[in-house]
């Protein structure tokens, strides 16, 4: 799962949102510095992680990019299917996605000086290109894909999967909504 579903299965507990953030940037178990609300935001951002990988619908979505991004193909789920919670954000919630943004946004802000470099400068890109709710929309989510190609430097362009994913929509909204049934009955929400 990627950034968006990590923040809605922190269950908008604050402690949770910051250490499910900063989770991707933390390495081993180096939590001393953080409250113990954040160090289970870390903790609970790694069981999501493990859950996600071992899953089923997740293992068979990945198979539909190995033609062209095999590689990849565990990113670009993680972000799709972000995608596909941005895009029904109403089936899942009460609050509405730009709404639920800000609220989360206003989380990261609010925890600003003790997040690691890393997710300082994510949180800066965050914000300005409002991801989470751009994530509802195919041209947001190219655009994060494109800015994650040069990042990573692979000479991939990642924004390219764009049509095998709409060729494949319907099939991967299948196993979204199944997958996320499980991760959400796993984590009691």
């Amino acid at each position: 799962m990627n950034y968006l579903a990590h923040a809605f299965l922190s269950n908008n507990n604050k402690g949770l949102l910051v250490g499910n953030f900063i989770a991707d940037h933390i390495r081993g178990n180096n939590f001393e510095n953080f409250s113990p609300e954040i160090i289970e935001g870390i903790r609970l951002h790694r069981k999501i992680d493990a859950f996600t990988d071992t899953h089923p619908e997740f293992k068979n979505a990945k198979r539909i990019f190995y033609k062209d991004f095999e590689k990849y193909s565990g990113v670009l789920i993680d972000i799709y299917f972000d995608h596909l919670l941005a895009k029904n954000f109403e089936q899942h919630s009460k609050v509405v996605l730009p709404d639920f943004s800000q609220q989360v946004y206003s989380v990261y802000k609010e925890n600003e000086t003790i997040l690691p470099v890393g997710s300082s400068r994510f949180l800066g890109y965050v914000l300005k290109n409002n991801i989470y709710t751009a994530y509802a929309d195919v041209n947001g989510i190219e655009k994060v894909l494109f800015h994650l190609s040069h990042r990573i430097n692979h000479n991939v362009r990642l924004d390219f999967s764009v049509e095998t994913f709409e060729e494949h929509e319907t099939q991967l909204q299948a196993a979204f909504d199944n997958f996320f049934a499980d991760i959400r009955k796993e984590l009691s929400l």
